[in-house]
């Protein structure tokens, strides 16, 4: 029997067990809910912003009585069983000043709760609230950013970045330079589940990589897993990026807005009908084209040209949020975006007296299209349902036409060239979610869903026409399609006062058209106080990913194909164990040191010399198959309240590759393979009229394949006696066998704002790179002056540094 199968065989046997424990614990808690009815009741309800009805997503719930709590769920949802009695209890959410309700429980009550954003940090009082303090959570690996946060940081160009944000975190790395990719704990930006609203976004980059697709202005929470994954999250090996959009305003009419070096965004939000029906719509759009349109106009005329060419990008989000009770709420969401390069160029010219003309033309996009359906509905005080209905669209293509008309003679000769790929992932997905909540030592959550799924892995069209030739041809790779099936149940459950457990499995199966991949995944996640303000915790995980990501490593475009697992090509598969300690060290302080192992395999990668492109071969004859690990340690020191905020995160980690056959089948450093990592973010706010960020990143550098010997080729120029001894051949002796200097920045940033009688205006400015450190963008072998024949020349390493210190200011608004 195969290892896989064997490792098959023993996660349903741990997952069998965990589905019994888990039935006969719910068994168990109908049926002793009983003898005990007349006595028990429910509180439950929402708690929201005051300002503008918006959902608070984890917000705390604590009754002081009995030192017992909860916390809502993503929709701001809340359910407290409780014996008979009066009950003092507090709500509460950071950044927000807290509230206390007294409650005679005599029977099911439906208390919902608005909370006021404080006018200081310093006032919110959780000294009690417990409940969601960093010791407390049986989860472990996860983070939530505020977007507040967000906008208060330095950015690159002045352009607010969710993703550069969480690339400041520990376990979190960047690609390189200004990318915006998610490498987490060794893993691939393809391994990195991000949902918008509850949407898969499969590419979440703009500009070629430097800038996010997620508009800060539209989102309300954002929470970043690492490992220790709920069982109800699947589909990916590395993380999970959970966002969630504002939901719209319900009282009033409200906009923000900013004007920025590269783009400029306007959000406006407010009731369609008050207290019942919001919307918000925020749109964002880079006019890069739009000012350097005149400048490469005027060069194309001076050349006796005529040239048009730009790249802009833009998103555009849109919700509805419809309350038709307080048991009933309709969402409805969308995002689309884009990227285009474009050019067109046209020349004329004269010969023998006639006029010839030559004109071309191309683009480059790429973009996301998502929507989404959610209806919440309260099925009792203890159990809300969430039935969602989705769908996401991701799109490559590009083109290029050529016409040209010139005269042989007497005779008018006429040439066209047209040229177009296009790439994409289309997925319709229906699931409905369950929250149970029978007492507060339990929070069971269970659902299933199907994701069905089109894969476009390719297609290239050319035509042809000349007075001497004619080709029309299409070569595509046939259309993908597969349903993945999940199903999954969790609970998050407290044994005695000391230990709280979260305990589940999730279920899937992967159809495509020639097999069908089952797996059962356990997931397990606890924490042990070893005292009221510290504990112990620790996770396992198991994870599948039945999509693939090829990615060309040579091109930094985004022309990576999806693509499902097959016979040849089988599912990846992870595993992660950690451990950890957390403790709230002061009121606002929080202190977490995790270490992880994480393997991986099934991981693929382009064979030797072959790219995207390349259409004699299909595609799963162009890759191989290998594992990879990552192992290490993580700190982080967050200050969550007061004047000065802000964190110190360190990643001490180790990253490696296997294929059998690349490499000479040895063991290599992954690209983003990085022994230390280390962040400093910083905010001071010392009133409501200024705040100050800044940021420090440090980041051993980047592994490089290079080649540290070489030698002259021979060539005979075909048997003619003209010897050339000038190709020079580099010997490779093993992948990413060079380490790039260390990368280090400081970015600086202060925003200045101001009460006016409409709202408020805001001035910000920023430093990227204050002190212009020449990082490494890209590195290549060179010569020293003198030339490639040059006596003196010697050769050398050269690097390409991309950005040097960048100023930035922009203009926001409120109203």
């Amino acid at each position: 029997m195969s290892l896989w199968r064997v490792t098959q065989a023993l996660n349903l046997t741990i997952t069998m067990r965990i589905f019994a424990k888990l039935f006969c614990t719910a068994s168990l808690l109908f049926i002793s809910a009983y003898p005990v009815l007349a006595q028990k009741f429910t509180i439950s309800g929402y708690i929201s912003d005051s300002s503008n009805n918006e959902q608070l997503i984890g917000a705390s719930i604590y009754v002081t009585d009995i030192k017992e709590g909860t916390a809502t769920n993503a929709f701001g949802f809340y359910s407290l069983t409780l014996p008979a009695g009066q009950y003092h209890v507090v709500y509460s959410y950071v950044g927000y000043s807290s509230k206390s309700v007294n409650v005679n429980l005599t029977e099911n009550k439906t208390l919902s709760v608005a909370l006021s954003p404080s006018i200081s940090l310093n006032e919110v009082v959780i000294t009690d609230e417990r409940t969601n303090q960093i010791q407390e959570k049986s989860q472990m690996s996860t983070i939530t950013i505020t977007m507040d946060k967000v906008k208060t940081l330095p950015a690159l160009m002045g352009e607010k970045d969710l993703i550069k944000t969480l690339q400041l975190l520990p376990g979190v790395q960047s690609g390189g330079e200004g990318s915006s990719g998610l490498y987490v704990r060794g893993g691939g930006p393809d391994q990195n589940l991000i949902l918008l609203d509850g949407v898969p976004v499969y590419n979440a980059s703009h500009l070629f990589g430097f800038f996010s697709v997620f508009n800060a202005d539209a989102i309300n929470n954002v929470e970043l897993i690492k490992g220790g994954f709920p069982a109800r999250y699947g589909g990916r090996l590395s993380s999970v990026l959970d966002i969630h959009m504002k939901e719209g305003n319900m009282n009033k009419l409200e906009g923000e807005g900013s004007i920025g070096v590269i783009s400029s965004k306007l959000s406006l939000q407010g009731p369609i009908k008050k207290g019942k029906t919001s919307f918000i719509v925020s749109g964002r759009r880079t006019y890069i084209d739009v000012l350097a349109r005149p400048i490469i106009k005027a060069v194309g005329k001076s050349q006796g040209g005529n040239i048009v060419a730009g790249y802009y990008f833009y998103d555009l989000n849109g919700k509805i949020n419809h309350k038709f009770s307080d048991r009933s709420r309709l969402y409805l969401s969308t995002y689309m975006g884009n990227d285009k390069f474009y050019f067109n160029v046209g020349e004329k010219y004269y010969s023998n007296g006639h006029e010839n003309t030559f004109k071309t033309k191309g683009d480059l996009a790429w973009g996301n299209r998502i929507a989404a359906v959610r209806w919440n509905y309260m099925i009792n005080p203890k159990l809300f349902s969430n039935t969602t209905i989705t769908y996401s669209k991701y799109k490559f293509s590009t083109g290029m036409s050529l016409n040209q008309i010139e005269w042989d003679g007497d005779k008018q000769v006429s040439t066209e060239y047209f040229s177009n790929f296009y790439s994409g992932i289309d997925d319709a997905t229906a699931k409905v979610d369950f929250d149970y909540m029978p007492n507060p030592n339990h929070f069971i959550k269970f659902g299933a869903g199907d994701i069905y799924h089109t894969f476009s892995p390719g297609a290239t069209q050319t035509k042809i026409s000349s007075y001497a030739f004619r080709l029309d041809s299409t070569i595509a790779s046939n259309k993908l399609y597969a349903h993945e099936l999940y199903g999954y149940i969790e609970d998050d459950f407290k044994i005695g006062n000391r230990l709280k457990v979260n305990l589940g499995a999730y279920a899937t199966a992967f159809n495509p058209k020639d097999t069908t991949f089952f797996s059962v995944q356990p997931r397990f996640s606890a924490r042990y106080l070893i005292g009221p303000k510290s504990s112990l915790k620790a996770s396992y995980a198991t994870m599948m990913q039945a999509l693939h990501l090829l990615t060309n490593p040579t091109i930094g475009l985004p022309t990576d194909l999806w693509l499902p697992a097959t016979k040849r090509v089988p599912v990846e598969y992870s595993k992660q164990v950690a451990m950890g300690y957390a403790q709230t060290i002061h009121e606002g302080y929080e202190l977490s040191i995790e270490g992880y192992y994480k393997s991986m395999s099934n991981l693929i990668e382009y064979k030797d010399g072959e790219s995207y492109s390349a259409q004699n071969t299909g595609w799963e004859d162009k890759v191989e198959l290998g594992k990879g690990w990552s192992y290490g340690a993580e700190v982080f020191f967050e200050k969550k309240l007061g004047k000065v905020t802000g964190w110190v995160g360190y990643t001490l980690s180790w990253t490696n590759r296997q294929f059998a056959n690349l490499n000479y089948g040895k063991i290599f450093p992954y690209r983003y393979d990085r022994r230390h990592d280390i962040s400093v973010v910083v905010t001071y706010k010392p009133n409501d009229h200024v705040d100050f960020g800044l940021v420090w990143v440090y980041g051993t550098g980047n592994a490089y394949t290079l080649g540290l010997e070489r030698y002259w080729a021979y060539n005979d120029n075909v048997g003619k006696g003209d010897y050339n001894y000038n190709q020079e051949i580099t010997q490779v002796e093993s992948r990413n066998n060079f380490r790039a200097p260390a990368y280090h920045r400081l970015d600086l940033g202060v925003n200045v704002h101001k009460p006016t009688k409409w709202g408020e205006r805001t001035l910000s400015m920023g430093l990227y790179n204050a002190y212009s450190r020449q990082n490494p963008f890209y590195i290549y072998w060179g010569y020293t002056d003198g030339g490639f024949f040059g006596g003196d020349s010697q050769r050398v390493l050269k690097q390409v540094a991309l950005f040097p210190m960048i100023p930035s200011i922009s203009y926001s608004f409120k109203f």
